[in-house]
């Protein structure tokens, strides 16, 4: 059972036990059936408030419907914010609870957790073929464009500069000043896109892998569901866990599985790329970019 369904089962308990709950605590429990993103960011005083009722009375109810109090009750609620199940502002109250709460030790132990857990879910569920694949068709197109917005953007262009040190023809998109429609214009069949974008799906991100797809672009996509816009329309698509206890989705597996796919177009490359990238990192040291190491 994943953790949005245990928040669904509590609330369906509170609505089985609903007869035997006394009109205080209706009010409690009309409170949490209709607020349910409240619980998981609000102590028992602040609840206790917004519902007009006692502290108490949130106490009994949670004690009423199988719980060893609110701290208890609250929990399947709390999960599903750390799963990213509510929105981010919900999310970003739940850390400053947190903050409050002293309990940062805790929020450290979720936050590395989480991102192990994301890296090992997103690799699981990729076979080296599909990513053989990508890579081939990569290598074997003329130009590739790589379009992230928002948080997506530095992981977009981050791909560029590394893959840039060794090909030639990579496009961070939108460029400056631009928009991506404007930028794959004159994109073909002998071109790919690569498109990133995790809940809430940016639309210009789904709006350009349509094009794309339009005018022949081979559509390499990087989402959170199988789901998600942007895979149900790509020709190679990567399904990456960016579940996390802060209120931006991770992008953890999302560089890791960037990196890889690099990789991944070095080993199906031509031997020449071996001698572009050495070249590229010697020109580095004689225009005084990199500082010597002392002999």
């Amino acid at each position: 059972m994943n953790d949005t369904n245990v928040q669904y089962s509590v609330l369906d308990r509170l609505t089985a036990e609903w007869d035997t709950l006394t009109p205080e605590a209706q009010k409690a429990a009309r409170y949490v059936l209709e607020n349910p993103a409240d619980v998981g960011v609000s102590t028992v005083r602040e609840i206790a408030e917004a519902a007009k009722v006692k502290p108490n009375t949130f106490v009994r109810m949670a004690r009423q419907v199988g719980f060893e109090g609110y701290d208890d009750f609250r929990e399947p609620f709390r999960e599903a914010i750390r799963r990213g199940q509510v929105s981010f502002p919900d999310r970003a109250r739940w850390l400053q609870d947190i903050s409050r709460s002293g309990d940062l030790g805790g929020l450290y132990a979720d936050m590395v957790g989480a991102a192990i857990r994301n890296i090992e879910e997103t690799f699981a569920g990729i076979e080296a073929e599909a990513l053989q694949a990508a890579a081939e068709a990569i290598w074997n197109c003329r130009q590739v464009f790589t379009l992230g917005v928002g948080v997506n953007n530095a992981n977009a262009r981050n791909f560029t500069y590394l893959a840039s040190t060794g090909m030639t023809q990579f496009h961070a998109i939108p460029r400056p000043g631009s928009v991506a429609a404007d930028d794959l214009a004159w994109a073909d069949g002998r071109d790919v896109l690569i498109a990133i974008t995790c809940r809430p799906y940016r639309t210009e991100v789904i709006e350009a892998v349509k094009l794309a797809r339009e005018q022949g672009v081979c559509v390499i996509s990087l989402s959170d569901s199988p789901a998600s816009p942007i895979i149900l329309n790509a020709h190679h698509g990567f399904v990456v866990a960016a579940d996390t206890p802060q209120f931006f989705p991770s992008s953890v597996s999302t560089i890791a599985l960037l990196e890889t796919l690099l990789s991944f177009v070095i080993a199906v490359a031509s031997d020449e790329i071996v001698d572009r990238v050495e070249r590229f990192h010697r020109r580095r040291h004689q225009l005084g970019i990199y500082q010597e190491e002392p002999e």
